[in-house]
C-alpha cells in the first residue's frame, strides 16, 4: 500500500490517455469529427488531463465550475471541489454556433497538426476575459503574458469530457525526463519515499535553486526537480537548453539517492500565487508532500510581491489539499559570511556591488534570479562564479552564443531585491 499522498480530490490518479486498440478506435472516429483548433496552452492542458496530472478533472470546465473557480476556488459541479485556475477550451463564434449539445468533436493542436484528442460537447459558453484575468492575475493589464493570451482566446467556451490521443512530442524530445504521474509515484514508492518536496522549475538552477533543494533534503527524504517542458514567454530559455544545465548540476552537486528529475508539459499562466496553487495540486497528483515556495513562484515582472505566493495558502481553505507549502525565504550568496544563506540567517544587509569584470567589490548580499542570469548572459556579461556553477553556466554561454536575435531581459523588483517584502 502507498504510503505517499492521495491524488487530488481522489484516492486513485484519472488518466484520460487511451492507449492501444481503444486509441486507434477513437482516432479513427476523430478523422470524421468537426475539428476544433487549441492554442498552446489549452494543448499542454489536455495533455495534463491524459496523464492525470489534472486529477480528478474528466474534461475542459463549465460555466458554473469557471466561474466558482475564479471566485471562490471552487467547482460547483464537483462537490466544491478545490481548484485554483480555470482549466477551459475556447473557440470561434462561427465554430461554435455550428457545434450542437451532445456533438463530439476532435481536438486539433495547430503546431503539430494533428489530433490530441475528442470530446463530447456538453455546453457552450461565453465569458468576461477580463473578470477572470483580474481574479486569476490580479490585473487586466494585457502586457502580462497570461493575460495576453486570455484576451486573446476564443469568444465562446466549449465545455465536456475529453479522450486523450496523444502526448505530442514531449515523450520523444523529453524522454530522459518526462514522466506521468504514476511513473512519479513508482520511483517514490520503490526508493520507500514517504515525504518528497517538489522543487518547480522554469529557469535553469543557480545556487539559489540548489540551496532551496538542499534544504528540502535535510526535512524530506528526498527532492522531486520538476521541470516545466511548455511554452514560455519570450527571451526565457528554452527546455532543452534548461534539461542540460540541471543535469549538469545535478550529477555534479546531489546525491543521486535523493534527488529524482521530471518533466511536465503544461504551459506557464505566470499567474503567480494562483499558479503556485496549481503547481500544489499537480504535484500532490504526483506523489509529492510539499512544495517549495521561494521568491516570486510563478511571477513576472513586478506583478505579485515576492512572497504573495507563500501567503496564499494560508487564504485557502483548510484541508483543501494534502501537499503542503515548504515556505522559504529569499536566498543569496553572502560574502561575509562566506556562503550561501537567507533574510532568516544572515545579519548582513548591505547588497553586494559586482564590477564589469564579474568581481565582488564591496557590499554583502549576493541576490540571484533567474532573471538577472539571463539578463547577464544575453548582454555577454561575465557571471559571478558565486551566482551559478560553472558547468551550469558554460552551458548558457553555449546557447546565448548562438542566438541570432535576442530579445531585451527587463530587470523587476523580485530580481533585483528593490520590493519591500
Amino acid at each position: 500500500m502507498s504510503k505517499l499522498v492521495n491524488p487530488h480530490g481522489s484516492k486513485e490518479l484519472k488518466p484520460l490517455l487511451l492507449d492501444g486498440a481503444a486509441r486507434e478506435e477513437e482516432l479513427k472516429k476523430a478523422q470524421g469529427l468537426k475539428k476544433v483548433p487549441m492554442t498552446s496552452r489549452e494543448t499542454s492542458d489536455l495533455i495534463m488531463l491524459g496523464i492525470g496530472a489534472f486529477t480528478p478533472l474528466d474534461g475542459f470546465m463549465g460555466h458554473d465550475d469557471w466561474k466558482g473557480v475564479c471566485d471562490d476556488f471552487q467547482m460547483p459541479s464537483r462537490d466544491k471541489l478545490f481548484w485554483p485556475i480555470p482549466i477551459t477550451l475556447s473557440a470561434a463564434q462561427d465554430l461554435a454556433d455550428s457545434i450542437s449539445a451532445g456533438e463530439e468533436v476532435a481536438l486539433w493542436d495547430q503546431e503539430t497538426e494533428s489530433i490530441m484528442g475528442t470530446m463530447k460537447v456538453t455546453e457552450k459558453y461565453t465569458i468576461d476575459k477580463e473578470h477572470e484575468c483580474k481574479q486569476v492575475f490580479t490585473t487586466a493589464d494585457n502586457e502580462h503574458p497570461g493575460v495576453k493570451k486570455v484576451m486573446a482566446q476564443g469568444p465562446v467556451n466549449l465545455a465536456g469530457p475529453v479522450k486523450v490521443l496523444s502526448e505530442s512530442y514531449y515523450p520523444e524530445m523529453f524522454k530522459e525526463i518526462y514522466q506521468r504521474p504514476a511513473e512519479a509515484r513508482k520511483i517514490f514508492q520503490e526508493r520507500d519515499w514517504t515525504t518528497v518536496a517538489a522543487l518547480q522549475l522554469r529557469n535553469p538552477m543557480h545556487n539559489s535553486h540548489a540551496y532551496l533543494a538542499w534544504i528540502a533534503i535535510e526535512v524530506c527524504d528526498g527532492v522531486y526537480i520538476h521541470q516545466l517542458v511548455g511554452k514560455l514567454k519570450p527571451g526565457d530559455i528554452p527546455a532543452d537548453v534548461r534539461v542540460r544545465a540541471i543535469d549538469a548540476l545535478v550529477n555534479n552537486y546531489f546525491r543521486k539517492e535523493r534527488v529524482v528529475q521530471g518533466g511536465y508539459p503544461m504551459e506557464m499562466r505566470y499567474a503567480g500565487p494562483r499558479e503556485a496553487l496549481l503547481h500544489a495540486v499537480f504535484r500532490q497528483n504526483y506523489g509529492c508532500s510539499h512544495l517549495i515556495v521561494g521568491r516570486d513562484h510563478a511571477g513576472v515582472g513586478d506583478y505579485y510581491g515576492p512572497f504573495d505566493a507563500q501567503k496564499i495558502f494560508h487564504e485557502i481553505p483548510a484541508g483543501a489539499l494534502e501537499l503542503k507549502p515548504l515556505p522559504l525565504d529569499w536566498t543569496f550568496y553572502c560574502y561575509d559570511c562566506g556562503t550561501m544563506a537567507s533574510m532568516k540567517t544572515c545579519p548582513h544587509e548591505e547588497k553586494a556591488v559586482i564590477d564589469e569584470q564579474g568581481n565582488h567589490v564591496s557590499g554583502s548580499r549576493l541576490l540571484l534570479s533567474g532573471t538577472m542570469l539571463r539578463k547577464m548572459l544575453s548582454e555577454n556579461k561575465p557571471v559571478p562564479k558565486e551566482f551559478s556553477k560553472p558547468e551550469v553556466v558554460a552551458i548558457l554561454k553555449e546557447y546565448y552564443a548562438g542566438l541570432k536575435e535576442k530579445v531585451e531581459i527587463k530587470l523587476h523588483g523580485a530580481a533585483t531585491g528593490d520590493v519591500k517584502k
